[in-house]
């Protein structure tokens, strides 16, 4: 299990690197229009960075699921408490411009960030696998860093429909997150998301996330561009929509009342302060 010590030490080098490059950021640069932009490249590409290591212990390290799901759960924590407001993922943008927290212009600037810091991420994860660090990173050089098989292992509807609802619980989570005492709300996130994984990842690999899924899911052989968008980008898409849709329109109506309260942020947390 030498290989995971190593992961382990990958991971959390990629977690300080991109929190030292926030703090650097806001401490040299604050009150700047464009540094919400940096820390969203930022911390979107401490995201795929992580998951492709992750995904490369679960195909290439064999890893054991309940490990598996151990370090998913581990990992989304730490990137809760570290992402200090970022996004992180197309959708929740897009969720934003609906409730008018965001503009057009800065949901467009945001998800560009997201798809950039994706693809940083495809291009350097190759160069630190080449480093031969572990026999596991060894034997991904030899197999010039490539997916063996397509991710998707149903029909593309069903896989479709595995990403929407993936993406309209979590989606309805985080919108509900205020009715969570504080303190616990990191840990119910985490906890979603690892339920997620849990539920679909032997379907879809239960991305629901555009940008990280175009890091992770679209090189691998298998399937097209436009097979991939279609579940990948397509699938959380509807979901958000179909959250929103029960949320702010279904059950307003029905009750009288609105179901949601306006979050400053992604995950309904107070936004840290970088000191």
């Amino acid at each position: 299990m030498a290989y995971l010590t190593v992961s382990l030490c990958l991971l959390v080098g990629i977690v300080v690197f991109s929190e030292v490059a926030r703090r650097t950021a806001s401490y040299l640069f604050p009150n700047r229009n464009w540094i919400p932009y940096v820390l969203e490249f930022i911390s979107t590409f401490q995201l795929c960075a992580c998951t492709h290591e992750l995904k490369l212990l679960a195909e290439v390290g064999r890893l054991e699921p309940q490990i598996g799901l151990t370090l998913t759960y581990l990992i989304s924590v730490i990137h809760v408490l570290s992402f200090h407001g970022a996004i992180c993922n197309p959708t929740g943008s897009l969720e934003h411009l609906h409730r008018g927290t965001l503009t057009r212009r800065r949901a467009l600037a945001q998800i560009s960030c997201q798809l950039i810091a994706a693809v940083v991420a495809r291009l350097v994860m190759p160069r630190l696998w080449s480093l031969a660090l572990s026999d596991m990173h060894e034997l991904h050089t030899l197999m010039d860093f490539k997916c063996t098989n397509s991710p998707i292992n149903v029909p593309l509807l069903q896989a479709a429909a595995v990403e929407l609802s993936c993406a309209f619980v979590m989606h309805s989570a985080v919108s509900n997150l205020d009715k969570v005492e504080e303190k616990y709300r990191v840990h119910a996130i985490a906890a979603v998301i690892t339920t997620l994984v849990y539920a679909g990842g032997h379907l879809t690999g239960a991305v629901f996330n555009p940008a990280l899924a175009f890091s992770i899911q679209f090189p691998c052989p298998g399937n097209t561009f436009a097979e991939y968008g279609f579940v990948y980008w397509m699938g959380p898409i509807l979901g958000m929509t179909g959250s929103l849709l029960l949320f702010d329109k279904v059950i307003p109506a029905i009750s009288g009342k609105s179901t949601i309260q306006k979050h400053p942020n992604s995950n309904g947390l107070k936004k840290k302060k970088m000191n």
